[in-house]
């Protein structure tokens, strides 16, 4: 029942925005706040319990789960589950969506309401995403968080919106389509096996298939993650989408939008196929390689500060397909680390850059610059969170790419030696994006105000949340661990000859009860 009241607060948060005594600013802006808050409150609480009971001690189980008929004559059900992981990117998306909130609190003043609704809709998908286990509930909030994106960014949008809108939404969309089709296929794969129709995650990972079909049906799947993570050469829609979105828009779709297809390569993709998955794995660090390098040196030739900031998420997202193609138990802890934090240090960036921009009305690196002396504070904390994005040790962002790259030398030690470069190409434009934003000479005109108590907050806490995981990840990776590890069982046990629907041997995971067998995590226990 949680689950379902996590959904339905941002949701009725959504359609209150539109009532006529709530549309005008102050409503909406309040009432989005409140349900992004309440969110917020709901899963801190659970997080809280989580650690407090130790559970990550016990066996793994889904901490929390609903299921309810749907049409059942489709084996569709309205099945939710959390397991720690996706606990953990439920509380990120609460976070952020409230950030997004108070980030966009001077910035719209047309059609609020209409605005807020259209955010807190794309909220309501991308947690949807992170709970649904039956894979064409999966794919309705999956599609949910693309038409009111798609809105932000075309109403509400920078000078090339339309363009940038209608990239994101073509991209996006046949992605989307793409993994439809392999959903349907893998469900009637599942009934020629079985006799039963069924879309439920717990029901297909173990569904038989050769390896042709099954990599068809992969290629589907990695259609919508690879270009929501988005990979290189699928990313081209994802600078123009940031550079044009209001800043609510940005901190959503970097911190979350992205996240969703990292979250269905884990989730979705390697449990069900694993074979194929393994087999096209070494491409996958190719391209994740491809993309750091890449996403980095783009980043240092840009001269729009929002779209410096979008090619890092490029070369950042790049270390999240390198740990998921590396799939061991280091490599996969790095992941949960690196989204969460890239998902809270590029969403603040985009706040100040929108913050900025508001103030001195450009995103032209060429006209800012010595804005340290006459704004402390903001440069304060472009200081920190620039420091960030380059991976200063202590901070959470390094401890993520660390165990990324630390996972995948076990695999390739080419690859990480070539990713580990990331870190020089990171400081050159992180370094540089201060410099060109912070010091320098001044080149803007008139007085400047500096950040408000309100602004201030919501970066506040991502400064703390920042230092707290790189200096004490274990609650982390203590709450990510387990489900983590039935997922890389999952991986490792459900080979051809014991896929066979309805006989399990003593080494398959049961993942109706998320109960992993004894021994299979390896020697890396998550404790640092």
């Amino acid at each position: 029942m949680i689950l379902t009241v996590v959904l339905i607060i941002p949701l009725i948060a959504a359609v209150v925005c539109l009532a006529p005594r709530f549309r005008s600013g102050a409503g909406a802006r309040w009432t989005a706040l409140a349900g992004m808050t309440a969110g917020l409150v709901i899963t801190v609480v659970l997080f809280a319990g989580y650690q407090a009971d130790h559970y990550a001690l016990k066996p793994q189980r889904w901490l929390l789960e609903t299921q309810a008929p749907w049409f059942p004559q489709l084996g569709i059900s309205f099945h939710l589950a959390a397991d720690g992981m996706s606990l953990l990117f439920v509380m990120l998306a609460a976070l952020l969506g409230s950030m997004a909130v108070i980030a966009s609190w001077t910035e719209i003043k047309e059609s609020v309401g209409f605005f807020h609704f259209n955010l807190l809709l794309t909220l309501v998908g991308v947690i949807g995403v992170f709970l649904a286990i039956d894979l064409f509930l999966f794919y309705f909030f999956w599609e949910l968080m693309l038409v009111p994106m798609f809105f932000l960014i075309l109403s509400w949008g920078h000078e090339n919106r339309i363009y940038a809108a209608v990239k994101f939404f073509i991209f996006t969309q046949a992605g989307g389509l793409f993994m439809l089709v392999s959903i349907l296929g893998l469900a009637f794969t599942h009934q020629h096996a079985t006799g039963v129709l069924s879309f439920d995650y717990p029901e297909l990972i173990g569904t038989y298939m050769n390896g042709t079909t099954a990599t068809l049906l992969l290629f589907g799947f990695l259609a919508a993650f690879l270009v929501k993570l988005p990979a290189v050469p699928f990313h081209t829609w994802l600078p123009e989408a940031h550079t044009h979105a209001p800043t609510g828009g940005s901190v959503i779709l970097a911190g979350l939008l992205l996240k969703t297809g990292a979250y269905g390569l884990i989730r979705f993709a390697f449990p069900i196929f694993p074979d194929a998955a393994s087999r096209l794995a070494p491409y996958g660090m190719i391209l994740a390689v491809a993309g750091i390098l890449y996403g980095a040196v783009m980043s240092f030739a840009q001269t729009d500060l929002k779209r410096l900031i979008a090619y890092t998420s490029v070369s950042h997202m790049g270390f999240v397909l390198l740990g998921i193609s590396a799939c061991n138990t280091i490599a996969l802890h790095g992941v949960i680390i690196q989204i969460i934090c890239h998902g809270i240090g590029t969403g603040a960036l985009f706040m100040l850059a929108g913050t900025l921009q508001e103030r001195i009305h450009t995103r032209e690196l060429s006209r800012m610059g010595g804005l340290w002396a006459e704004l402390p504070r903001m440069g304060g904390l472009w200081l920190f969170f620039a420091l960030a994005a380059l991976g200063l040790p202590g901070l959470g962002n390094f401890l993520g790419e660390f165990l990324v790259l630390l996972g995948s030398f076990a695999v390739s030690i080419a690859a990480a030696a070539i990713a580990a470069t990331g870190f020089i190409f990171a400081t050159v434009y992180a370094l540089w994006m201060l410099w060109q934003v912070s010091f320098g000479p001044r080149r803007t005109t008139g007085d400047i105000a500096d950040l408000s108590v309100r602004e201030m907050l919501p970066l506040v806490v991502a400064v703390g949340l920042l230092i707290w995981i790189g200096l004490f990840p274990q609650s982390v990776i203590r709450t990510a661990r387990q489900g983590l590890e039935t997922l890389k069982a999952t991986i490792e046990w459900h080979t051809p000859t014991r896929r066979s629907i309805g006989a399990p041997d003593k080494g398959m995971v049961d993942l109706k009860t998320q109960t992993a067998p004894k021994g299979l995590s390896g020697g890396y226990d998550g404790k640092p």
